[in-house]
């Protein structure tokens, strides 16, 4: 547990961060505590269930769906834990998340420069 604290300290101070800095928090995590990374297949399982539990938020929070009496609106926990299990799909995979988010934000707005601006249903 002393390490734990150590650990907790270390992000007491943090109040931004980098994806590759997360990227490499998510790591040293796992290699400390969580022993190893789950099978690439286990953590797509993984983040569609957390995708999914983003999803029941969101119909109770902006749909038309209530909370149940024992549910809890915690929508940045289950955004927080989606990324998480992206993290560990992107490391395990030697996926450079901010080259990969820069070449898709590139892209996009290559394609897109004019295209949403000309929609009419926007």
């Amino acid at each position: 547990m002393a390490n734990l604290s150590i650990f907790a300290q270390q992000l007491i101070n943090m109040e931004t961060i980098s994806i590759q800095q997360a990227q490499k928090m998510v790591d040293d995590w796992i290699h400390q505590y969580g022993v190893r990374y789950f099978s690439e297949l286990t953590n797509m399982a993984c983040l569609t269930e957390e995708v999914g539990e983003l999803a029941r938020i969101i119909a109770r929070k902006y749909g038309d769906q209530s909370f149940k009496a024992n549910e809890k609106d915690n929508l940045s926990e289950e955004l927080a834990d989606v990324f998480w299990v992206l993290l560990c799909i992107a490391n395990q995979t030697n996926v450079d998340l901010t080259t990969a988010f820069l070449q898709s934000i590139t892209k996009k707005t290559k394609r897109d420069a004019i295209r949403h601006k000309n929609n009419s249903k926007l």
